[in-house]
């Protein structure tokens, strides 16, 4: 059974409120008394009831973050950004996995709202959902992560993906690539529509036809999916077959190189990659891989601090920050070289 307050202060010989004061306002006790009460909790194994103080304070000293996809480590070291956030603000950092489902995703809000956390930053299924503006009108801060949007209405920390899809497409027509897959994910995701659009901008400045980038959709950004685009790339027909392509993101990415080994492609000489975020098997993959590289903890540390200003200061003013991206060139694209490079 859990020792009580109430054990404390009997053991200790003093009262309720001497504990509590040593707990909560240990300056206002002697020295000597909140020594021998606090050497009677150690004794007894007391463990303060942190749920029933913060429900009396009205707010937890939590936050969560609900994440997209918790088997991608882009967004586990965004996590990481803003859990050094947290813990510099005395916060604790809960997190969530909507595994890109709506219906999840909105449990998850309800049960973060009711547990009265100091605020909640998402990466949301979708930007615009209702739900996000339901939450601040009733208290909640809301920050949103790798999403940008038309709101202004809350703080948003994202990449400019535009810039992240014209970096990857004219990296590959600098080294003389013509025809392009775009390996996207679901078109809902903004960052999937957003980088398709920055590779199409890339290949009309080089003077290219539309139809060049080759369109190669996928249901999710993960590996599996990667690996049935990879065999319906090999598929085509070897005149139609793009030779290089660009994936929404590394998961992808390192599907296409896994099944393109297995079908005995040889990356880059047959087939050129580059990927999306630089997470840490980019650069470990057996074909080191190119990819976009995203400030993915400074991301989430910014984003942390931004609620965190928001939950507890009332001149908050609304921010909405975008990095800019960098391209990292690596054995998965370096010396496959098509045609002569573009001037």
């Amino acid at each position: 059974m859990a020792v009580s307050v109430k054990d404390v202060a009997q053991t200790a010989g003093v009262s309720l409120g001497t504990v509590s004061n040593v707990l909560n306002r240990p300056d206002k006790v002697r020295p000597n008394t909140r020594e021998r009460v606090e050497r009677v909790m150690r004794e007894l194994g007391f463990v303060r009831n942190e749920s029933a103080r913060q429900l009396k304070a009205g707010r937890s000293s939590t936050i969560g973050y609900i994440m997209l996809d918790a088997t991608n480590p882009f967004f586990t070291d965004v996590a990481a950004g803003m859990e050094t956030a947290a813990e510099g603000a005395g916060l604790s950092l809960f997190l969530c996995n909507s595994d890109q489902r709506l219906e999840r995703e909105r449990s998850y809000l309800g049960r973060l709202e009711q547990q009265r956390v100091q605020g909640i930053l998402i990466t949301p299924v979708d930007p615009e959902s209702r739900l996000i503006d339901d939450l601040q009108q009733r208290g909640t801060p809301v920050v949103l992560v790798d999403r940008t949007g038309e709101r202004q209405r809350c703080c948003s920390v994202a990449v400019d993906d535009v810039l992240g899809g014209r970096l990857a497409a004219d990296h590959l027509l600098d080294l003389g690539h013509e025809r392009i897959a775009f390996v996207g994910g679901p078109e809902t995701l903004g960052q999937v529509r957003e980088r398709r659009a920055g590779a199409l901008q890339a290949l009309t400045a080089a003077g290219r036809a539309p139809g060049d980038l080759v369109d190669v959709p996928t249901d999710a950004l993960s590996i599996a999916e990667g690996m049935g685009a990879a065999e319906r790339i090999a598929g085509m027909a070897r005149s139609e077959r793009p030779t290089a392509v660009f994936c929404a993101n590394d998961m992808l990415a390192l599907g296409v190189l896994q099944r393109c080994v297995a079908l005995g492609l040889r990356v880059p000489d047959d087939l050129a990659i580059v990927g999306y975020d630089d997470i840490v098997f980019a650069a470990a993959a057996a074909v080191p891989l190119s990819s976009v590289r995203q400030p993915r903890r400074e991301m989430g540390r910014q984003a942390a601090e931004l609620l965190v200003d928001e939950a507890t200061n009332p001149g908050h003013v609304h921010q909405q920050i975008l990095f800019e991206p960098e391209l990292v060139a690596r054995a998965s694209t370096r010396g496959a070289v098509r045609a002569p490079a573009r001037h």
